[in-house]
């Protein structure tokens, strides 16, 4: 009885979407001039029956041709995989027109408007037959895709598994505050049931490079910020460059990652030690980009393309118009947020995030043992729209939508799941270096060095007159870069002899080229006369970190720190920036790759502002303010954490101890954890 129920529900479905396609059909025929279907049939509708036939066979084809041309272009990177979806889409229209020769379309391009349109009522019927909601589509997902994903049942663990969620940018007490306003109705859930919020630390690097490679390869030793100067190659570094990020891991080779042992890494800037990977960008190029990035299998339906572009065309107008709202009520701090910056968020917030979603949901039901994920979309609006105005938290209340979908998923796979939530780093808001002094930092270098104009601008903080353009946050950037082939090293190459400068939000990095090592104080000074104390100086700068012959010391406008011994004299320059300044000092001052000269940025704890030397207003990357404080969201169940919880590396151990709790013999052989249902908490261990 339930083979005949199964059958007579995929006849009815069957009927109802071959039933859509067809009214589709007619409509377009009506209201598009370059479409004609015939009209032999009988009135009211003539064009019925050659509607009925043309749904039929591009239904079918659609069916047969649609994988193998997925498969054919999977080789080509994400964002061109997503326009090919559409005019393989038109292709196949053209072939079943051929076929079929029940219609004539004047171009070659009417053929894909005619495609388009079919394919996405497809997909919202589809839904609709599941259920009304966004939720209920990935879980109409699941079913369909049960049988195809889900492993033998043998090989499915009976313990449960590790899923970690990262949410890339978010401050602890940013979350704190959404959950209190009912920003995020789904982590409030956790926080109130079945989880615990902690705060965590990061290194002095606080970005998602440093922070990646430490959580999920366990060091991120020689990694001084986002981008660095190596003397030894006479290259930038950026962990945007899919060849850099290879080559982090390989340096990493010889310890397991976090994700080795069955795991999946998806929507990363590393592997984890993962075989599978889906948007991991330390593998987005050469012949692995395509199907060896995993994302061709979420266009293997062309509802799931149709699906995003639309909801990407409406995050488009969403980003012009708030841009809009932010210049018309003179909103400040800002930055402008023209350019490609609009087709970045979308690519962040929903394409990114679309596919990711879908591969998690795949891992989900397929089993695995520990599966990582990040979410980029808050990260990159907050970079130009504010770490807390309501546009910002608007996008996050879409990632905790897609949270409570996961969660919704993991209810329904067959191993239960504990699901710990993270972020990476905060963020620190304010006017940029730039808008605040007139000069970048690099042109402040360039002005010191060469001694034209005066050592120091004067002590205000004002507003530059001209905006320059913002710059697309780190993670969106890398990811759409290397989706299109392009070179994600940004970095202009500098005249010879000049300083190479480089910034990491309110971290900046001073290379010397011509001075070879480390130069310490008595080199730079000779070289470049009064740069040092036109540096110090400077309202912008907080305070410098140089090597000098007794000792690397750190270097402020009033007063200096002997980084071995912590003696001050003077005013302390480390007092606003955290009672672990000093430490997270001394551990970058350890690396191979630390600059001639580590600039940290100026905190102002009265307004709780950087001045990022990127053109950023919501920034990360060196210390001050809240970018060095991310959350920790964690199974009450779990062994706590130790507190306080310092540097990406301690969190690849806390999570190791986790995801081998997981795989030790369970009480329970059956059911879902508490981390998934709330009512299982005392069957955990």
């Amino acid at each position: 009885m339930r083979t005949v129920g199964s059958l007579l529900r995929i006849l009815v479905e069957f009927l109802v979407l071959w039933g859509s396609s067809t009214l589709v059909l007619v409509v377009l025929d009506r209201i598009l001039g370059g479409i004609t279907l015939d009209r032999s049939g009988f009135a009211p509708i003539p064009t019925l029956p050659a509607a009925l036939v043309l749904a039929l066979v591009f239904g079918l084809l659609n069916a047969a041709l649609w994988p193998v041309m997925m498969r054919l272009m999977s080789w080509v990177g994400p964002v061109l995989l997503f326009a090919g979806v559409f005019l393989a889409g038109g292709a196949i229209m053209l072939l079943t027109l051929y076929l079929v020769p029940v219609a004539t379309v004047d171009r070659p391009l009417d053929a894909i408007v005619l495609a388009a349109p079919v394919s996405l009522v497809t997909s919202v019927v589809s839904s609709a037959i599941a259920s009304r909601s966004d939720t209920a589509y990935r879980l109409m997902q699941v079913r369909r895709n049960r049988f195809r994903l889900r492993r033998k049942a043998t090989l499915v663990d009976a313990t449960p598994g590790l899923l970690c969620i990262q949410i890339d940018g978010l401050g602890y007490d940013v979350l704190r505050r959404a959950i209190a306003d009912g920003v995020t109705p789904g982590l409030a859930k956790l926080v109130r049931e079945t989880h615990r919020l902690v705060p965590w630390y990061t290194d002095w690097s606080s970005q998602t490079g440093a922070t990646q490679l430490g959580v999920l390869h366990g060091s991120n030793h020689n990694v001084p910020a986002f981008r660095w100067y190596d003397k030894t190659t006479g290259r930038i570094s950026v962990f945007s460059n899919p060849a850099d990020n290879e080559q982090r891991e390989l340096e990493r080779a010889d310890r397991p990652g976090l994700l080795a042992h069955d795991g999946a890494s998806r929507g990363n800037l590393f592997t984890g030690g993962a075989q599978d990977n889906v948007l991991v960008v330390s593998r987005m190029r050469g012949a692995r980009l395509g199907g060896g990035a995993g994302y061709s299998a979420y266009f293997a339906d062309p509802a799931s393309a149709l699906r995003t572009f639309i909801r990407m065309i409406a995050e488009l107008q969403r980003e012009l118009r708030q841009s809009l709202r932010q210049k018309r009520k003179d909103i400040r701090p800002r930055v402008p947020r023209g350019g490609i910056y609009p087709f970045v968020r979308a690519f962040a917030t929903v394409l990114a995030t679309d596919v990711t979603a879908a591969a998690v949901v795949g891992d989900l039901i397929e089993g695995r043992t520990v599966v990582y994920l990040d979410l980029i979309g808050y990260d990159e609006v907050s970079h130009h729209s504010g770490i807390s105005r309501p546009e910002t938290l608007a996008v996050l209340t879409k990632v905790d939508d897609i949270i409570e979908m996961l969660l919704a998923v993991a209810e329904q796979s067959d191993r239960s799941y504990r699901v710990v939530v993270l972020s990476d780093h905060g963020q620190s808001q304010g006017a940029t270096f730039l808008q605040r002094y007139g000069e970048s930092l690099r042109e402040l270098v360039v002005r010191l060095t060469t001694r034209s104009g005066s050592v120091a601008p004067d002590g205000h903080r004002h507003q530059r007159g001209g905006e320059e353009a913002a710059q697309p946050g780190a993670e969106g950037r890398a990811y759409a870069a290397a989706s299109m082939h392009v070179a994600a090293d940004e970095q202009s190459r500098p005249a010879a002899g000049e300083p190479i400068v480089l910034g990491s939000g309110n971290l900046g990095l001073i290379y010397f080229p011509h001075l070879p090592g480390r130069a310490d104080i008595d080199a730079i000074e000779a070289a470049h006369p009064g740069l040092l104390a036109g540096l110090r100086e400077h309202p912008g700068i907080g305070f410098l970190l140089v090597a000098a012959p007794g000792g690397s010391v750190v270097l402020g406008p009033h007063g200096r720190v002997d980084v071995t011994t912590g003696e001050v004299t003077g005013r302390n320059p480390l007092e606003v920036m955290g009672v672990d300044a000093l430490s997270k000092i001394r551990r970058t001052d350890t690396f191979g790759n630390v600059a001639d000269i580590m600039v940290g940025g100026a905190y102002w704890p009265e307004t709780d502002e950087v001045a990022a030397f990127e053109e950023q207003i919501g920034s990360h990357g060196g210390m001050g303010g809240p970018q060095s404080t991310p959350f920790l969201l964690y199974p009450a169940t779990l062994p706590p954490p130790p507190e306080p919880l310092k540097g990406a590396e301690n969190i690849h151990e806390v999570l190791v101890g986790w995801r081998d709790l997981s795989s030790r013999p369970s009480t329970a052989a059956t059911g879902h954890d508490a981390t998934t249902r709330s009512g299982d908490a005392a069957r955990m261990e």
